[in-house]
């Protein structure tokens, strides 16, 4: 496995924009992917939004934001995207088929030594490692919304994973000024989001039962515990639909009642109310 000097990065929504101008920001040259030339645009118009705010701020200058935006290619032609990549990040939406869809054409369009790590919160890498001939170069390398923002990252092991993979997986993490945390074994949630989910199983079960309202939740949340913002509100920020969507995988997994998303998240899921990116989820931000 070569050192990593060119990113690809499949998807330019919320996160994959952020993992792509972040890359940049930190030297990688870049080449961000969707199939939907309206979302490329909308990232491209985020990035020059973003880098002139910093300059702006003097938290980056006018010469770093010029080669930061230089840096990042908007690609429409998966093909040339993959051709050169030597690290492959996969952000597309959470659904199963679709991921194994463009996993394949990662496969058979990325060079072969390039490593391939997955973005997914809740979805192994070991779901796709039948897919490709190489599996030990495969891991997650899950970030944190927002991405530009947020410092942390965790690197997940498969049980096909190479310790070579994790080591320049490691690498990776440390030049684009973030800190990582290696999760040793694949598991539902990997670390950060199980402990977000027992404090959410709790505060829905307050909501649920009648005993406080959700703003107080995250009131005491946030003053009581010093969180900086209570459960719901970080369920707005990293997305209602991939909290219900996780849920409801493991539910069809286990079968366990336990296990099944509450009947207010299935409604907020299904209204399409995800939170911040769609302007209202349990606040209103419109």
């Amino acid at each position: 496995m070569a050192e990593i000097k060119k990113v690809f990065i499949a998807g330019a929504g919320v996160m994959g924009r952020q993992i792509a101008l972040n890359a940049a920001v930190s030297g990688y040259q870049v080449n961000l992917y969707d199939a939907f030339a309206n979302v490329l645009e909308e990232a491209r118009v985020w990035a020059e939004g973003f880098v002139n705010k910093s300059v702006q701020k003097e938290k980056m200058s006018k010469e770093e934001a010029e080669k930061a935006l230089a840096r990042l290619v908007y690609e429409k032609n998966l093909e040339k995207a993959l051709a050169e990549a030597d690290l492959v990040i996969e952000a597309i939406i959470e659904k199963e088929d679709i991921k194994r869809e463009l996993f394949a054409k990662v496969q058979s369009c990325a060079p072969s030594g390039a490593i391939v790590a997955s973005n997914s919160s809740f979805m192994p890498s070991s779901m796709f490692a039948d897919i490709f001939t190489d599996p030990s170069r495969l891991a997650n390398l899950h970030y944190f919304n927002p991405a530009m923002l947020m410092k942390l990252v965790e690197i997940v092991r498969g049980p096909h994973t190479s310790d070579q993979t994790v080591e320049v997986l490691k690498s990776f993490v440390d030049s684009i000024g973030k800190i990582y945390i290696l999760v040793n074994k694949e598991i539902d949630g990997f670390v950060v989001n199980r402990l977000l989910r027992a404090l959410q199983n709790e505060a829905f079960f307050l909501y649920q039962e009648g005993i406080a309202d959700i703003k107080d939740i995250d009131i005491g949340a946030e003053k009581g515990l010093n969180h900086p913002m209570g459960p719901f509100r970080v369920s707005d920020l990293a997305g209602i639909d991939i909290s219900y969507l996780s849920r409801q995988a493991k539910y069809e997994k286990t079968g366990d009642p336990a296990d099944k998303p509450p009947a207010f998240l299935k409604e907020k899921y299904e209204k399409g109310e995800f939170g911040r990116k769609t302007g209202k989820g349990w606040y209103d931000y419109s």
